[in-house]
């Protein structure tokens, strides 16, 4: 499978100027990968003005929109919007395939030093994504210093996608925990991040990237630099590192309490 990170500013709280970029990003990137990833809250930013920016779950004008450019430029899609749920905001992981399957996971750990968790309510279920042939698990910014969030209990998935808006300020945790998750899940792992400055005065330099499972940086983009990458994952060296080096079969039993 070719996986193509998205590596872009955020022009705060704008939703149209920010399909226009995907739209003329994906245009040039049609026939030539399988999935592209973008940031965290790709179309606003990660904004707290929740009341203004969210769009129905049941289906908003930026996820129909979306949906309409995976189908026209033959390219899954994943990222993260504000959306809202039965009454309360959600940032929700969204990923549409071509095909107009569609999956979503609502991030379950809430950044509370930018008050997330006074705006959103976290999401419960831990989906796993089927695409070709890989088992992909979604997981959104801070959702990355929870290692049991994501444990990789019998091998159930073989990629995990990290969206986010990770400061600059924090970006040695990035780097770090992005390959220890890498290793420990015996997985690929894909990070995307955003670069700029939002409406709150963070900056952002980027650092996306895509680790092996053995926990070797396979590629990433320039920070500070607005720019695709594409790379191929091959599910066979997985497997066939799995077998004949499973540490997952040693790995400790545990039940995931979510009160």
């Amino acid at each position: 499978m070719h996986i193509t990170l998205l590596q872009t500013d955020i022009a705060w709280e704008d939703k149209q100027e920010n399909l226009r970029r995907l739209r003329l990003n994906l245009e040039k990137l049609q026939g030539e990968t399988n999935l592209v990833v973008l940031p965290e809250t790709f179309a606003t930013g990660f904004s707290m003005n929740t009341n203004k920016l969210a769009e129905p779950a049941g289906g908003g004008s930026t996820i129909g929109l979306v949906q309409q450019y995976a189908s026209k430029y033959g390219i899954a899609l994943a990222g993260s919007l504000i959306v809202s749920h039965q009454g309360s905001f959600r940032n929700r992981f969204f990923f549409l395939t071509p095909e107009g399957e569609a999956t979503y996971y609502d991030k379950h750990h809430l950044f509370r030093m930018g008050n997330e968790n006074l705006h959103f309510t976290p999401g419960t279920e831990r989906p796993i994504i089927h695409y070709r042939e890989f088992r992909i698990l979604p997981q959104v910014c801070y959702d990355l210093r929870f290692p049991v969030w994501s444990r990789n209990v019998g091998c159930e998935y073989d990629l995990i996608i990290y969206v986010a808006c990770w400061p600059t300020s924090r970006r040695h945790v990035w780097d770090t925990l992005l390959q220890a998750r890498a290793i420990e899940n015996q997985c690929y792992v894909c990070g995307v991040n955003r670069i700029g400055i939002d409406g709150n005065n963070i900056h952002y330099n980027g650092g996306s990237v895509v680790y092996s499972p053995k926990g070797e940086r396979l590629t990433t983009i320039p920070d500070g630099h607005e720019g695709t990458f594409t790379i191929r994952l091959d599910i066979e060296s997985l497997r066939v590192f799995r077998q004949h080096f499973p540490v997952w079969q040693d790995a400790d039993t545990f039940t995931l309490g979510l009160d």
